[in-house]
């Protein structure tokens, strides 16, 4: 292990610790505005009217008549209404927001605004919705011939269903606007996503405009888009009223039905195999975007760029939509699409193999891909692929070949056994050329005359354990102590920007800048002067250009790897199941710090298996989500955790921070379909769904 990786008290212990980190809801409330969203009772309706009662004095209304620039919140493409402009397109949609000095009498009113609609059809199943937002295609090879020249053809579809961030600390924003200046901090990952927004909204410039993060209790991707939406009101609201401040912070049932979640989704694999080895895919992915289009089409970029998972495959079709109902809007959730198509293509793997008569990791092994070889794309695997020896690993730790053998036998009495495997990647990065010709990141160290040295970035720690990471990099180059190196949460009056804090990128990308910045301004070192130095991103000489229209090239600079195997006992008389334990192999590169790393990968995993195993999301027929509680959305607790087992695999990536990549997405991906896979053991029955169901499990 290398130095960098021994462990260090992280960078914000003490505070959050002692209690002196102030989140969203811990600033005082002297002085104080509360918004309470009014929002749509109906999936699809035409406003009609909007009657207030009587508000007291102090008390305001806020709605799109307010709105000084566009009434639009910038994600990707610019289609979701701050607040409903004359219909409303799932339930939930903010009409407008009631903003008063009581947060109870406020939330009185809110629920008072008489609002007219006529109720129009709406869209619930993805199945009859008749819009695209987005339709992508890309190919490789000859599939048709290849399916012609097939000795045996498998067809299966396999559906993935909401799954909810559950992050610790619900959404908040507080905004206040003077004569120059808006300012909107609170619970965010992705500052300048957030600056964007609210200077669309405002209609104000760049100066004009400051979006600090609080400490935020946990994002997992749902602190990635939302916070734009939410700051974007607030600071209306805050122009509105002039001068004195507007808190707006969601209860956790508010939290739960209209914020948003993983896409569900649903993909049909089509695979020809001639003389036993996968000869073609034609594979068609499907993914619920609700009713805007948020961050849909770089989840589903990702989606059906994994959708071939880890497999040498000759002959590729893929197709990949994100269609529009009226329901919730979806969003980033960690591993941003690839979750839904691993466990597809993992789980078929399990039935064409069983359905060949071929062990199942042996069929694996067989295909699996290498350095050298194609990505899906018609990109390159530039760098080792490690799955051989990861594979060895959790054989090893878990006893898989033994316990296989052993379940595979007939099992007798009430509780029967099962184990599986499954292997998947993550490509580090924003997808193709997000990095170079959209993120664009820079960041910046200062030293003061004094000889203190800050780091200025805008990625945000939100559990992660970004800022310790930041400065044990920049520490190391400069041959401080680590504990001198200043790093505070993101202001975007003070920091560069330097990409948000998603797609597994800030260590790789962002750590690498910093780490070439401190080389530079220790080169440059003037004891007695204060100094600045930049580093922008530029993008690696190897990388194939990646073309968005044709989904050709290099998708990714890099890819970490995992292999995990999941143990599981099934109680055939109730149906309950337990899971014995998990052990994974893990390959991020260099861990820039062990137990941070580790502890993201338990917390990863810990996730993948509460999505495949107990976390039942839907909406009910007028198109209302109803788990939207903890005692309805269940998720694991601590009394849930199984022996878990982790080992880090180092395949060192020369262009990331001593040879790091990205992490923090990798652990969930691929963790249910090995679930499922030791489900179908224990049971003897398919399943091409998560999640699992107790009644789906029993002989009845």
């Amino acid at each position: 292990m290398k130095a960098i990786s021994e462990s260090v008290v992280k960078k914000d212990h003490k505070e959050k610790m002692n209690g002196s980190a102030l989140y969203v809801g811990d600033f005082p409330t002297e002085g104080m505005l509360h918004g309470k969203l009014v929002r749509s009772p109906l999936a699809h309706a035409r406003i009609l009217s909007v009657t207030l009662p009587d508000l007291p004095a102090g008390y305001f209304y806020v709605d799109k008549d307010d709105v000084p620039g566009e009434n639009i919140v910038h994600v990707v493409q610019d289609d979701s209404p701050a607040f409903a402009d004359g219909e409303v397109h799932y339930i939930g949609e903010p009409v407008g927001m009631l903003v008063g000095p009581d947060e109870a009498v406020t939330a009185q009113l809110a629920g008072a605004v008489h609002v007219q609609y006529e109720e129009l059809p709406a869209v619930l199943d993805m199945e009859e919705s008749r819009v695209n937002f987005f339709d992508y295609h890309y190919s490789r090879g000859d599939t048709a011939a290849a399916f012609a020249e097939a000795d045996r053809i498998f067809e299966e579809t396999f559906t993935t269903g909401y799954q909810e961030q559950a992050y610790l600390e619900t959404q908040g924003m507080i905004g206040v606007f003077d004569a120059s200046k808006v300012s909107v901090h609170g619970s965010l990952q992705c500052p300048y996503y957030v600056h964007t927004a609210v200077g669309k909204v405002l209609g104000a410039a760049a100066a004009g405009v400051q979006i600090l993060q609080d400490y935020t209790g946990g994002g997992f991707g749902g602190k990635e888009a939302f916070p734009s939406f939410l700051a974007a009101q607030t600071a209306v609201a805050a122009y509105k009223v002039g001068g004195r401040p507007v808190r707006v912070v969601f209860d956790r049932r508010e939290d739960m039905e209209f914020t948003s979640k993983r896409h569900p989704s649903k993909n049909t694999y089509r695979v020809a195999v001639k003389d036993g080895r996968i000869t073609a895919m034609d594979i068609d992915v499907r993914f619920n975007s609700g009713a805007f289009t948020t961050l849909s089409p770089v989840v589903l970029q990702r989606g059906i760029i994994a959708a071939p998972g880890v497999y040498n495959v000759p002959n590729l079709t893929v197709r990949g939509r994100a269609v529009k109902t009226n329901t919730m809007p979806t969003g980033a959730f960690r591993g941003f699409g690839a979750p839904q198509t691993f466990f597809s293509v993992e789980v078929l793997m399990d039935h064409m193999a069983r359905a060949l008569g071929r062990d199942p990791l042996e069929f694996r092994r067989e295909h699996l891909v290498k350095q050298g070889d194609l990505t899906s794309t018609s990109g390159i695997y530039h760098y080792p692929v490690p799955l051989p020896d990861m594979i060895s690993e959790v054989l090893e730790m878990s006893g898989y070949e033994e316990k296989r053998k052993q379940y595979t036998a007939p099992q007798t009495g009430r509780y029967k056994k099962g184990i599986g495997l499954a292997l998947w990647f993550h490509g580090a990065g924003f997808t193709g050329s997000g990095e170079r010709d959209f993120i664009k990141a820079v960041t910046a160290i200062e030293k003061t005359a004094d000889g203190k040295v800050e780091i200025l970035a805008s990625n945000s720690d939100i559990g992660q354990g970004i800022k310790t990471t930041f400065a044990k990099i920049v520490a190391s180059e400069l041959g401080i102590p680590y504990e001198e190196i200043l790093i505070r949460n993101p202001d975007t009056d003070r920091v560069p920007d330097s990409g948000p804090t998603v797609a597994s990128r800030s260590l790789m990308v962002v750590g690498e800048l910093l780490r070439r910045a401190a080389i530079k301004l220790k080169e440059e070192w003037k004891d007695g002067e204060a100094q600045r130095v930049e580093e922008h991103f530029a993008e690696p000489d190897f990388m194939i250009p990646f073309s968005l229209e044709d989904f050709h090239g290099d998708a990714y600079p890099t890819y970490a790897w995992a292999a995990s195997a999941v143990e599981v006992k099934v109680d055939s008389l109730t149906g309950v199941n337990e899971i014995l334990g998990c052990w994974s192999s893990f390959d991020v590169g260099t861990p820039i710090d062990y137990n941070v790393v580790v502890g993201q990968m338990e917390g990863g995993v810990l996730q993948g298996l509460g999505y495949s195993s107990m976390e039942q999301m839907a909406y009910d027929e007028k198109g209302r989500i109803r788990n939207n509680s903890f005692s309805d959305y269940i998720i694991p607790t601590a009394a849930d955790v199984p022996v878990l087992e982790v080992q880090m695999h180092v395949e060192e990536y020369p262009f990331g921070p001593y040879g790091a990549k990205g992490a923090g997405e990798l652990p969930l991906v691929g963790i249910p379909a090995a679930f499922v896979s030791a489900m179908e053991q224990a049971t003897g029955k398919e399943f091409s769904h998560i999640p699992v169901k107790a009644e789906e499990t029993l002989d009845v």
